[in-house]
């Protein structure tokens, strides 16, 4: 929602529920310099995926194709998450 990260999306990989973060494939990326580990290797850059504050993230409704509230609804036995735009099942 924030950052120099707004409008991208990406799956989860991660959630730290204890810090209040996510780590999502493709956005907060940061460069680490990586040493050898072997003779004869070479050092190299690698981007790596970073925590980001949960409070940044919405959820992305497949329908409406946008970052979205979520409502619950009771669906049968079950709780339901719903899209507070359009109404549909997420």
């Amino acid at each position: 929602m924030a950052g120099k990260d707004r409008g991208r999306s990406g799956k989860i990989l991660k959630v730290l529920p204890t810090e209040g973060r996510l780590v999502i494939d493709g956005v907060n990326l940061l460069k680490r310099r990586t040493k050898p580990k072997k003779a004869g290797e070479k050092g190299q850059v690698v981007q790596v995926a970073y925590p980001i504050t949960a409070a940044k993230v919405m959820f992305k409704c497949s329908r409406c194709n946008r970052g979205v509230r979520l409502g619950y609804r009771l669906g049968g036995k079950s709780k339901v998450r719903v899209c507070r735009r359009c109404g549909s099942e997420i």
